[in-house]
């Protein structure tokens, strides 16, 4: 037993993880695994969304492929550089490959001295991401806006489970950065994403954002009337490596998976009792600590019982869950699903979070499948392999696992140390192979109150300038340029770069 419960612990896949997460008095989990004709017949799991698999993987494909062609392309310019008609077969080679012209002040230089191949790299990576936001919001590849069928009705079935909002905290690394959209499969525009290092969000703007919720219930009833007996859940997302556990889990508690997960559940508890601290008991929250396997995407929830307890000792993982229902019709795995998810509770659960749970769970079934069906079961860049950091508020439009690496701040100096580490990945990434870290700052805010772009822009400049003076050796170098970037998010359009360090205007506006 304890060896089978080191092994959970590790994150293992083991045959039965339902009998380790039982009390011993009840009775083993039942197998399915001889009863034939179940499964589909393409091997997926009964409850995997094939055509949502193939429709994500086509979109994380294409949009990477547009950062991931930048250098190739640069080094054919870099060969092309001395060519008499350099300049014309330069812009037909970014054309074709790229989609869009390189700025010619640097290709009109070239004859006089060697291609400036890092600002040019970061002005093609700025370029592509600004097409990236473009897409996004215009095409929503998500199916995930706000107005969509997806997004109301799982804001439906949330408030059914007895949740009025439901407030994820992932860590800022990127490896989590599809978490939303891709591991949980989950509208983007009905949950609230706000990723920190090490999933240790701010409880005081936490606070801030769970007064913003209730006071629009009272003044406008939505989500839904403040007299509905429905509760805030916030959630954390921690991560761990089944591959590496001793050197691929989170880098901000030191790749040991016991303590972001306590850390994890700390936090969740100090912001409950700051709630309930400033507004009274009957204004409780309700919380739920889950991680997630960077290798696989397959997720371990530590189901908690309708006291609020968890055990950190206990959880139900997917991948169990997986095994344990495959061979089942899509009916009787969700039955399945939601016996595993009570008899896994620290507790006592409540009906309407072991719904929820269960729900997460079905859907965590898909992305096990996708990992299965793309990237032979585990990915093949187990640690960081981000194209840019985000800084600032916002970023609705990266959904990408290890597209953009999250420094979530409104001033540096708070949020020193989650760029700081942005800052160290990318210098292993980006500065030993002599490119530059390219970061984006971006700053949303209400088309509805004036004057909030005109603030939005001098936070970002402010930003801006505090960046470059704590990396200042790095930016005379040229080996870090920043991107200004601002959104209205009350609109579905891209965002608006205002400005960058990259010394002259291209045609792009950067």
């Amino acid at each position: 037993m304890g060896e089978r419960l080191a092994a959970v612990r590790r994150g293992e896949p083991i045959a039965d993880a339902a009998t380790v997460l039982r009390p011993s008095a009840m009775a083993p989990a039942r197998r399915f695994e001889n009863r034939p004709g179940r499964a589909g017949s393409s091997g997926l799991h009964p409850l995997t969304d094939a055509s949502g698999n193939a429709r994500l993987q086509a979109y994380d494909h294409r949009v990477k492929e547009s950062f991931d062609r930048i250098v190739p392309v640069l080094k054919r310019l870099s060969a092309l550089q001395h060519e008499p008609d350099f300049i014309s077969q330069a812009q037909q080679l970014a054309r074709a490959e790229l989609g869009y012209e390189v700025p010619l002040p640097i290709l009109e230089r070239a004859w006089v001295t060697q291609l400036d191949m890092r600002t040019l790299f970061a002005w093609c990576l700025f370029e592509t991401y600004e097409q990236l936001s473009a897409g996004f919001f215009q095409e929503d590849p998500l199916a995930g806006q706000r107005d969509s069928a997806a997004a109301e009705d799982f804001e439906q079935f949330l408030i059914d489970c007895g949740f009025h909002l439901l407030d994820i905290t992932p860590c800022a690394d990127g490896r989590l950065a599809h978490a939303i959209a891709f591991a949980l499969r989950l509208p983007y525009s009905a949950v609230r994403r706000r990723p920190h290092a090490g999933a240790l969000f701010d409880v005081e703007n936490t606070v801030n954002r769970w007064v913003k919720t209730e006071h629009r219930r009272y003044r406008e009833a939505l989500p839904n009337p403040a007299h509905a007996d429905t509760r805030y859940l916030k959630v954390v997302l921690y991560h761990f490596s089944s591959l590496a556990p001793a050197h691929e889990g989170c880098a901000a508690h030191g790749s040991d998976d016991a303590l972001a997960a306590s850390s994890g559940q700390r936090r969740l508890s100090d912001f409950q009792q700051a709630v309930e601290n400033s507004f009274c008991c009957g204004a409780s929250v309700d919380l739920l600590l889950m991680g997630i396997d960077t290798d696989t995407d397959a997720i371990r929830v530590h189901v908690p019982g309708m006291d609020g307890s968890t055990n950190l000792e206990r959880w139900l993982d997917a991948r169990d869950v997986y095994e344990s229902t495959r061979h089942l019709s899509a009916t009787e795995a969700r039955l399945r699903i939601q016996a595993l998810v009570e008899q896994a509770a620290a507790a006592t659960p409540d009906p309407g979070m072991v719904r929820l749970v269960a729900r997460l769970l079905e859907h965590n079934l898909s992305q096990i499948d996708y990992v299965r069906q793309y990237h032979g079961g585990r990915y093949s860049d187990a640690g960081h392999a981000e194209r840019f950091i985000g800084v600032g508020i916002g970023f609705k439009e990266v959904h990408l696992r290890n597209l953009t690496y999250f420094a979530y701040l409104e001033t540096v100096e708070e949020g020193a140390p989650d760029l700081d580490v942005g800052v160290k990945i990318f210098q292993g990434l980006n500065v030993s192979r002599g490119l530059p870290i390219p970061v984006v700052i971006r700053f949303d805010y209400s088309g509805k109150v004036p004057d909030a772009r005109e603030r939005a822009v001098r936070n970002s400049e402010r930003l801006l300038e505090a960046i470059k003076s704590r990396y200042a050796a790095l930016h005379a170098e040229g080996l870090l340029h920043v991107l200004m970037t601002v959104h209205d998010k009350d609109r579905l359009a891209p965002a608006e770069a205002v400005g960058s360090t990259i010394s002259f205007a291209p045609a792009g506006g950067h």
